[in-house]
């Protein structure tokens, strides 16, 4: 394959980027017109050769448009190599701590250990932490319109590139170069109703003799999709793994004594039934009401409940933004240039996972919700939700978040002595939000149902209320809700300064084969972060939340290098090492990185090659820095579940979905993650219209920092307190898991609750191992005809294992295993075929992602398969228009009959969106042809 133009380095100086056959995705250029110089992405030195010691994946603009991609997530989503679990739009815990951001994860490593940039230079971190554990970088937010390519780089690369860079590296290239003006308009429509969407793109540029000028815009209008829009999972009778569908406990009164539903009759709920949209019924659970000895057994529990409540979520966010960047230079001299990158996005996104609840929280924040009513002299225990009829609507429940991006990068680069350039640039980033989270407040609301506290009762240590219990099913007034909800309002940031100062030769000196490549980089800069929550969430005033501050910065320095050596004419070495220093906290660490890389060609046509390389990632900040807190999640306790509903399944069990007290801090004695990894593959070339590569990949993570999971830790307290799995396998109570997680899991010593779930302790920590190896496979291909052209692209990543392992001398745990609590696939495959004749083209895309676990974790669902298609065609040299069909078959998630908690299927590899649409037209308004 021959590149036409001048391709500029910019993974490591932040210019333009390199066009390869690195991957699945990679798209041939145009004809050249002379010579072309081709820099391959993961190396500071030029040089003129296509592939390099590791794979690269790119995708252009072009591929962006044929294959229908309608935003970045859905970019990577077809990178066979973006293998881990990530937060959907309808993510429940994306909602909660990270509304609006979406992430990348390579190689299932977590999305802190991928390395994201844009236009080869770091971007500020969203300034809230994901899953409310680690910092990350936010994928959404970037403008698709306005990319011209992404190179997605996958392997240890700390040794160009410095920390985070473990499981690769993704660069999105903004466009550069501008000969006229265009426009861009695409509407979007789901043909379930719905998520429609509007998005203008619009560049230009200027030019004479010394300067130069390029610049974009780009504004998106995404309306919201919500739940209760599709069928398959707008109501509980949707629940694959209940005979008849179980209502929602809207309104739900318990004894404690008893253990048992207190049945508030069937008028009760008949005057209730205009809510949740006329849904709200006299509905009963089994099992929940009292014994019956005729049936040895206890009888239903009857409340007030709905079946379709459960759809109040959004599935598409509602998103309206406006992103532009600008790029200008002037020449000083044929030698140096002065230039200027800057990016700046504001966005609004609003969402909703549920509707409010409350039950009584004491001002401790405690999870027990009991409390002695004395208007009938017995324990007694509240719960409700909000309806929108009470709260006025979805509008006033719905988390938004506004937020803001801005970079800038000045800068002089050029050359001198032929051989050498040079670049000295600064960078600083900065991400900046508004986030407002509804809440209730616990004692407005605990007077509002309850009334003033009487006392403590002497015999059971509860707090006294005299509270009628007509109260809990009195719906609110709109004014009686608006006094006990309110928006919890953030103000998150981060930021990031760099400095960084470049020098390469293409010809350091010169041997036999060749000349030897030669670069050398230093950089210093600092970043920080301001979690800035609501002070009123940091203690016990809203209900179900008590939240932890997180403030921190940190400084930074590196010194690296690197050789490219072409020993004969067929064999080139290259290597690299750089060394990096952190300092927070009052600690210093510091990293010493390497990689070594071998090029063997054999012939023209055939290319084997190996990298292998360290990496490391140094303290998250929020790791480090966040304070103590606490969150109310919800939980399953498996230990009640196994020991006293055995033969229930646990989506059913009666202590599944509990609400539980999770106690969070930092950690300041946080070691740097490190890692080793290994490439070697084989890329074969017989002509211009056809390769094939093969690639072995292997990365080793130690230290890996992580937050102990709670549903992990509840698992495994299980597993050590019954001395057996779920599967049946024997568990050592004496061993390091079983220790740490019985120490972490508290139980009530007392009361009625004695022996029950309260909260558990979680904090980050190094933990030993994880491993994963696998092989990339990539094919391109293209069959010029006397009716068109035809081209094939295939790109298929099979694991072969991923292995992770907690505590030393504890035994690993296979992730692919579907008992392992983990939903990553063994295989992941992207091809699209693409017919091309004059001005016509039309691309046909599928993607398969392979099997998956279950929901019970005792086998695997089905593999599941998306097509794809879009037709474009050029009307004239600058109009083109194209029609593009996502989801051409109308898929379903796959189907899997446990899967009881909602929505019924994994949100983080499915949706319920269908089939959707996309219209585009462009518009080029002089210059050359589109």
């Amino acid at each position: 394959m021959r590149l036409s133009g001048t391709i500029r380095l910019a993974l490591g100086l932040g210019c333009s980027l390199p066009a390869l056959v690195g991957g699945a995705m990679a798209q041939t250029a145009a004809e050249p017109s002379g010579e072309s110089e081709i820099i391959v992405t993961g190396s500071r030195i030029p040089r003129a050769a296509q592939e390099g010691p590791a794979p690269v994946t790119t995708i252009t603009a072009d591929t962006i448009r044929a294959n229908g991609y309608t935003s970045v997530p859905d970019i990577l989503r077809a990178v066979t190599q973006n293998g881990g679990e990530t937060q959907s739009q309808q993510s429940f815990s994306g909602a909660s701590f990270t509304p609006g951001a979406q992430q990348v994860d390579l190689r299932g490593l977590g999305p802190n250990h991928t390395l994201v940039l844009v236009n080869g230079r770091r971007i500020a971190d969203f300034p809230l932490p994901f899953n409310g554990r680690s910092n990350f970088t936010d994928v959404s937010n970037i403008p698709l319109g306005l990319i011209e390519q992404v190179e997605v780089l996958s392997g240890s690369a700390s040794a160009i590139y410095g920390s985070d860079a473990i499981a690769g590296v993704i660069n999105f290239k903004l466009k550069d170069k501008v000969d006229g003006t265009t426009i861009d308009y695409r509407h979007g429509r789901t043909e379930h109703g719905g998520g429609a969407s509007h998005r203008i793109t619009a560049t230009t540029g200027w030019s004479n003799d010394r300067f130069h000028i390029v610049a974009g815009a780009e504004y998106l209008l995404q309306k919201p999709l919500w739940a209760y829009q599709r069928k398959i999972q707008d109501s509980t009778a949707d629940n694959p793994d209940t005979a008849v569908p179980l209502a929602r406990r809207t309104f739900l009164r318990y004894n404690p004594d008893a253990d048992e539903y207190v049945d508030p009759g069937a008028a009760t709920c008949g005057a209730l039934s205009y809510l949740n949209g006329g849904s709200t019924y006299y509905a009963s659970r089994p099992r929940y009401g009292a014994y019956d000895d005729a049936l040895e057994d206890y009888g239903p529990g009857y409340f007030c409940g709905s079946n379709t409540s459960i759809g109040y979520g959004t599935v598409i966010s509602r998103r309206e933004g406006l992103n532009s960047f600008a790029s200008a230079g002037y020449e000083l001299s044929d030698a140096a240039q002065l230039f200027v990158d800057a990016q700046f996005g504001i966005s609004k996104v609003a969402l909703m996972s549920d509707v409010l609840n409350w039950g009584y929280q004491n001002a401790s924040g405690s999870s027990d919700t009991t409390f002695y009513n004395s208007f009938d002299g017995q324990l007694d225990d509240w719960y409700r939700q909000f309806t929108p009829e009470e709260s006025g609507g979805f509008s006033n429940v719905m988390t938004r978040n506004r937020q803001q991006t801005f970079s800038i990068t000045p800068g002089i680069k050029g050359s001198f002595a032929d051989k050498w350039s040079y670049e000295l640039s600064y960078n600083h980033s900065e991400y900046k939000a508004k986030v407002k989270f509804p809440q209730i407040i616990a004692a407005k609301a605990n007077a509002l149902f309850l009334g003033e506290q009487q006392g403590v009762d002497e015999g059971s240590g509860y707090p006294i209320f005299n509270a009628d219990p007509a109260r809990l099913y009195t719906p609110l007034t709109k004014a009686e809700y608006d006094s006990i909800a309110v928006y919890s309002v953030y103000n998150p940031k981060s930021w990031t300064d760099n400095l960084s100062a470049t020098l390469t030769s293409t010809e350091l000196f010169s041997l036999p084969a060749g000349p030897v490549g030669f670069a050398a980089v230093g950089e210093i800069g600092k970043q920080g972060y301001d979690l800035n929550p609501d002070p009123l969430a940091l203690t016990d005033y809203y209900y179900g939340l008590k939240d932890s501050a997180g403030k921190g910065k940190r400084s930074h320095w590196a010194l690296g290098g690197e050789l490219r050596v072409p020993v004969t004419s067929f064999l080139q070495l290259s290597g690299a090492a750089r060394f990096d220093h952190f300092r927070f906290a009052g600690n210093g660490i510091g990293k010493f990185t390497y990689n070594a890389g071998a090029e063997l060609r054999p012939t023209s046509t055939l290319l084997l090659r190996a990298a292998y390389g360290t990496s490391f990632r140094a303290p998250d900040l929020h790791y480090v820095f966040t304070g103590p807190g606490n969150t109310h999640p919800s939980a399953t306790d498996y230990y009640s579940c196994r020991v006293e509903e055995p033969d229930e399944d646990l989506g059913d069990c009666s202590y599944a979905g509990e609400g539980i007290v999770a106690q969070r801090n930092g950690n300041r004695a946080l070691k740097p993650e490190t890692a080793k990894s290994l490439n070697a593959g084989i890329v074969w070339s017989p002509s211009r219209h056809f390769d094939v590569s093969v690639d072995y990949f292997r990365v080793s993570l130690s230290n890996q920092v992580q937050d102990l999971d709670i549903d992990t830790l509840l698992r495994d307290e299980a597993d050590c307190r019954i001395g057996t799995t779920m599967g049946g396998a024997a568990v050592d109570i004496n061993s390091p898991t079983c220790q740490d997680a019985l120490a972490r899991v508290h139980r009530f010593a007392s009361g009625v609750n004695e022996g029950y779930l309260d909260s558990v302790s979680i904090n980050p920590i190094n933990i030993a191992h994880e491993k994963t190896s696998g092989i990339d496979i990539a094919v391109h291909g293209s069959v010029p005809t006397s009716f068109g052209e035809f081209s094939l692209s295939v790109a298929h990543t099979h694991v072969f294992d991923h292995k992770f392992r907690q505590y030393p001398g504890d035994a690993s745990i296979n992730k692919l295993a579907a008992t392992s609590g983990y939903y990553i696939p063994r295989d992941k495959s992207t091809a699209s075929i693409t017919w091309a004749v004059e001005g016509l083209k039309w691309t046909l895309e599928g993607r398969r992602l392979g099997k998956l676990p279950n929901y019970d974790e005792d086998a695997y669902i089905k593999a599941s398969y998306l097509f794809n298609t879009t037709v474009q065609y050029d009307f004239t040299d600058h109009l083109r228009g194209s029609l593009s069909v996502t989801n051409l078959l109308d898929r379903k998630p796959v189907k899997d009959p446990s899967y009881s908690a909602y929505p019924y299927y994994d949100i983080s590899w499915f949706d319920s969106v269908g089939r959707s649409m996309f219209m585009q037209l462009t518009y080029k308004l002089g210059g050359s042809a589109l």
